[in-house]
């Protein structure tokens, strides 16, 4: 059996969150509550087939737009989107996944595709894992538990 290589392997983050799924969820898909904690994102509804743009820098200070649209919509469950980037290859899938369980909320986060964007530097899994470990076990986490 061969080894995939490792913009094949998914990037999985989880954290538990000291509040309720619906909690976490609001924070996940209300554009206002987004921006304090994410990105600014203008137009976001938790709908399948809505599509939304935000831009960000990358670890060089380069800005990328990302192209997403939402695939699968489960309330304080699941949120699941594509992720791209105007003017590159590649399409990859986010999904934020939501178990609540005695007031906690448990949070796993999956980013699958990345292969699909080539060997653009940026694009990098290492570049991904690290956005994601603060994105999901600092921003998030500490914008549900603090407000």
């Amino acid at each position: 059996m061969t080894t995939p290589p490792m913009n094949d392997v998914p990037v999985i983050k989880e954290v538990t969150i000291n509040a309720p799924a619906a909690k976490v969820w609001e924070a996940l898909t209300d554009k206002h509550k987004m921006k304090e904690w994410y990105f600014d994102i203008a137009e976001f509804e938790p709908k399948v087939g809505f599509e939304f743009t935000f831009s960000g820098k990358d670890k060089e200070g380069k800005e990328k737009v990302h192209l997403c649209r939402i695939t699968e919509v489960i309330p304080n469950k699941r949120l699941q989107h594509t992720w791209r980037y105007k003017g590159f290859e590649g399409d990859s899938v986010i999904t934020w996944d939501l178990t609540e369980e005695n007031g906690k909320t448990h949070v796993k986060l999956t980013h699958t595709g990345l292969a699909s964007f080539g060997d653009v530097p940026a694009f990098a899994r290492e570049n991904f894992n690290m956005g994601w470990t603060q994105i999901v076990e600092t921003w998030i986490k500490n914008y549900v538990e603090n407000h």
